[in-house]
């Protein structure tokens, strides 16, 4: 029997949100250490969860011999399988009273689930009719592999300055091979820009140091080694993601399992903010990242099966799957990253690239929030890649001052937040863009740049808590409806068509989670953001003068992209093909090519 999918467990370290594993009705008990549910007679216990239903959508992109859930285990227990059809309620599949023996796993047959006329998801429910249930292990499982060539997987992870986290990763890696049934098809490699991590090479790891190019770089390097390797695929792994090693082995099954030769595994992903939550199941790009399934709920049953129901919905044309889960075969690569540093690669390459990606429930990394990321740095970063796949991309493709709102958006919502820094930074990065492809040729380790940005936005850098005023102090505007203060917010620019605004405007402490939404500032003259854990804050004050000098200088801007736009556009398509061969990146990362390392460093 071949493994498709392991039921999950609560596992500390990453995560222990139990409903997002299982359901208890009555007195459950769990072990950690042996990994064994104990159901005391008259208890119930359910895997109608993000982690371990199987969905039977998704895996008909593959080619199953049966289909069957086996279960390891003791005592006698109600068994019941629960189908819940795309847009019905759920209906009892099955439902049998089984003993359950420890040295002889009980076997399921579920592959009448596999035709045409079966669609959305299966779930497993177990009540104890004994004294003491137990289950040790379960899984669901097909008989055989299709006669072709098994994958060669190459788990690439690039580092920089993560030196703990990424050593951690590497040994949960290279210990989860050693027990993986097809471990001898997958190798990992760590691609280590800070060159600091000391990674020891063995049988399955390779480390790699590299020049700090960034994101873009690290994972460039890793898809050539790849190549180099003669794998079939890869994965880019961020170093500072969390995960289960089942997400290895679904997505490896997935691949070896799949119909469609250019299929593609994107990795969701939650913030460790709120591990409940879904930050995106997947995302598409049109003038802003928008995820799928953000905000999604994952310990509520509906909420979780209308994700799920989903999987059958048709994908949006600019659909793509973040680094840091993203899995795709080799031989469909057409153009390489785009070296942005950071910020935007993944999103490029997914639509430069003709790959067939698919979601798998609980394949999914656990991130830090993004929110708490975002800086003057990352929005210049963001911007960037958010102008150029306008101006790259047909299915992208916007008049002038449809793409000039792109910006427009950007720096206005940095205006009405008070980031005057931030939204300097992005007119810089506007105009970084109109120098035309060669700038990011010229600036490839942004060391330069990252050095002007983190002067020009010392007012937003943290600082300790206490030294910064934490006020609550809302006037009549903070008090208006959501709808009303939403409308004067924008008419009045938050306060910078009104004389004498600095009097007059509220003094509020945000927390981080509403520090990115326009909405929590409007009607506030001070602004004090506090970080998850308010151990640090800083401060931002309404300034009319900096407000419309940007102003002025965004409309200038403005009028010379959109006299540039066509001759801007053509260099681009042009300087984008160039720089995502795979010839660009042989001899941008060519041990003789110039070393920017020590300046790089410097800037950090």
């Amino acid at each position: 029997m071949i493994t498709l999918q392991n039921f999950l467990a609560p596992e500390p370290g990453i995560c222990t949100e139990q409903s997002l594993y299982h359901r208890e009705h009555g007195a459950v008990g769990f072990s950690y250490g042996s990994g064994t549910y104990v159901i005391p007679r008259g208890s119930r216990l359910s895997f109608d969860t993000y982690f371990n239903l199987f969905n039977l959508d998704s895996w008909r992109a593959c080619q199953l011999d049966g289909l069957f859930l086996e279960l390891c285990g003791q005592g006698e227990v109600e068994l019941q399988i629960t189908h819940t059809p795309t847009g019905r309620s759920p209906e009892i599949a099955q439902r049998a009273v089984v003993t359950l023996d420890a040295d002889h796993p009980h076997l399921l047959d579920l592959s009448s689930f596999l035709s045409k006329d079966h669609s959305g998801v299966l779930t497993l429910a177990l009540t104890a009719i004994g004294d003491q249930v137990q289950l040790h292990q379960a899984r669901f499982a097909t008989q055989s592999l299709p006669e072709r060539a098994l994958p060669s997987l190459t788990v690439s992870i690039t580092t920089f300055k993560r030196e703990a986290e990424v050593r951690n990763t590497v040994s949960r890696l290279d210990a989860f091979l050693e027990t993986f049934a097809f471990g001898d098809q997958i190798r990992v490699q760590v691609v280590d820009n800070g060159q600091s991590a000391e990674i020891a090479a063995s049988a399955k790891v390779t480390p790699f140091d590299n020049r700090n190019l960034g994101g873009a770089g690290g994972f460039a390097r890793g898809l050539l080694e790849a190549e180099a390797a003669g794998d079939s695929h890869c994965l880019f792994m961020d170093d500072d993601a969390s995960f289960h090693m089942e997400n290895i082995a679904r997505t490896y099954l997935f691949l070896a399992l799949a119909k469609d030769p250019k299929t593609a595994v994107a990795g969701a992903m939650i913030n460790t903010t709120n591990k409940w939550a879904i930050w995106e199941n997947g995302a598409w790009f049109d003038g802003a990242c928008r995820p799928l399934h953000g905000g999604v709920d994952l310990r509520k049953s509906n909420a979780l099966m209308e994700m799920q129901h989903a999987v059958t919905d048709p994908k949006p044309e600019t659909f793509y799957g973040g680094w840091w889960f993203f899995a795709f075969p080799i031989a469909h690569v057409r153009h390489h990253p785009f070296p942005f540093f950071v910020r935007g690669d993944d999103i490029s390459f997914s639509l430069a690239n003709d790959f067939a990606i698919q979601t798998l429930n609980g394949v999914v990394s656990f991130q830090d929030d993004f929110t708490e990321k975002e800086s003057a740095q990352t929005l210049y970063l963001d911007l960037r890649n958010h102008i150029l796949h306008h101006l790259v991309f047909d299915t992208l493709a916007r008049s002038p001052l449809g793409t000039a709102r792109v910006p427009l958006r950007f720096i206005l919502r940095s205006l009405l937040r008070l980031h005057y820094s931030t939204a300097e930074a992005q007119l810089l990065a506007w105009r970084d863009v109109m120098s035309g492809p060669q700038f990011f040729d010229e600036n490839i380790d942004m060391s330069a740049r990252r050095a002007v940005i983190k002067e020009m936005s010392q007012d937003e850098a943290w600082q300790p808590a206490a030294h910064q005023p934490q006020e609550h102090r809302w006037r009549n505007i903070g008090r208006l409806s959501r709808a009303w203060r939403t409308r004067w917010g924008l008419l009045t620019l938050n306060g910078h068509l009104i004389p004498f605004w600095s009097k007059l405007g509220s003094r509020i402490t945000l927390q981080i989670k509403d520090r990115g939404l326009v909405y929590h500032s409007l009607g506030a003259a001070q602004i004090t953001y506090l970080n998850t854990a308010r151990d640090k804050a800083y401060c931002q004050r309404h300034d009319k003068k900096r407000f419309f000098r940007i102003a002025l200088e965004v409309l200038k801007t403005t009028w010379d992209f959109y006299r540039n736009f066509d001759s801007l556009k053509a260099a681009y398509r042009s300087g984008y093909d160039e720089m995502t061969q795979k010839s660009y990146w042989q001899k941008t990362l060519s041990p003789t090519a110039p070393d920017t390392h020590a300046k790089s460093q410097a800037a950090e």
